[in-house]
């Protein structure tokens, strides 16, 4: 199997602006250019994933409020694969610009595959 790379964290936040800031003050994150309503992407001046703040719903329930995000290129083939290893991920949802799908790792802790930033 290819390497995968952990993209991005994306973080559920009741107030993009305020959690932004906080992290633009106290780590050096930067705002990267791409951004669309309830979304915002961070990157670090030392390089590693980015952090994406993502608008929590109201119904958003404590303690799910993290994702781990991996890279890749192809979702649906990756998505097979891992199915294969006994690792079930839901329905492929497909963006603009790309695609992903979510899971749960063996705690329970969301996960997603992408492939925004790649195609």
């Amino acid at each position: 199997m290819k390497p995968v790379a952990v993209a991005r964290v994306i973080l559920y936040v009741r107030d993009i602006a305020k959690v932004g800031a906080f992290y633009q003050k106290h780590f050096g994150f930067t705002v990267l250019p791409e951004t669309e309503v309830g979304w915002q992407e961070m990157a670090s001046p030392a390089g590693g994933c980015t952090i994406a703040l993502h608008q929590a719903a109201v119904s958003q329930k404590r303690g799910s409020e993290i994702k781990i995000v991996f890279a890749v290129s192809d979702v649906r083939a990756f998505k097979a694969q891992q199915a294969a290893l006994g690792l079930k991920f839901g329905v492929v949802h497909e963006a603009p610009n790309h695609e992903f799908a979510n899971a749960k790792d063996p705690a329970g802790n969301s996960i997603q595959i992408s492939s925004r930033g790649l195609t």
